[in-house]
């Protein structure tokens, strides 16, 4: 049972999943909208979502209602720093990295929904916790 959470980071999943009106994903998000928890995403997520069957106006409304972290020369030496901490390199887990430094700098306690459980714990540790969707 989560107590207190302070920032929601989403990767690409939950951002399409929020687009999509997926009832799970509305039922935690007004858990933690109760909570009065923030809600984040990298930039870089705004580009894995984006396809031409996304609903444009869905996806303008949802960014108009988070944080949208840039991807700045800080972060992105940041996110390489955590690739290298984690042993793993090149383009399937660059914006990952992305979202995880997103996340490791936000206001803890800090949930994030994602799809890639397994990336996600190698990248932020215990610093960040993970629920799968």
């Amino acid at each position: 049972m989560i107590e207190h959470v302070e920032t929601v980071v989403l990767d690409s999943q939950g951002l399409s999943a929020w687009i999509a009106q997926d009832r799970k994903i509305l039922a935690m998000f007004q858990v933690f909208h109760t909570m009065g928890a923030d809600f984040a995403i990298s930039a870089n997520t705004i580009v894995e979502v984006s396809h031409t069957r996304v609903n444009m106006p869905r996806l303008q409304w949802a960014l108009s209602r988070v944080k949208v972290e840039p991807v700045t020369e800080d972060a992105a030496k940041a996110s390489a720093e955590l690739l290298k901490a984690a042993g793993l390199h090149g383009h399937k887990y660059a914006i990952d990295a992305t979202v995880a430094e997103v996340a490791l700098r936000q206001p803890r306690p800090v949930v994030m929904l994602t799809s890639d459980m397994d990336d996600m714990a190698r990248l932020c540790g215990d610093r960040v916790r993970l629920i799968g969707i």
